[in-house]
């Protein structure tokens, strides 16, 4: 199923993120992605997924999918 991440978007402009396995429940944010890593860490996510989150959006139609 596609993964709606808008809300990250709007709730974390320029930050690093940390997502549980399923790509979609934040567990951590922080300015860099070492520090949101030891966040998702100490919250019990062992290996967290990690992107930084535009500081601007721009407008995009598509879809992105991941193969489980």
């Amino acid at each position: 199923k596609p993964i709606n991440w808008t809300p990250i978007f709007e709730k974390y402009p320029g930050k690093w993120v940390a997502l549980k396995s399923d790509q979609e429940t934040v567990v951590a944010s922080a300015k860099t992605a070492k520090v949101a890593a030891d966040q998702a860490k100490k919250s019990g996510v062992e290996i967290p997924f990690l992107f930084k989150v535009p500081s601007k959006s721009l407008p995009y139609v598509g879809a992105f999918f991941t193969v489980r």
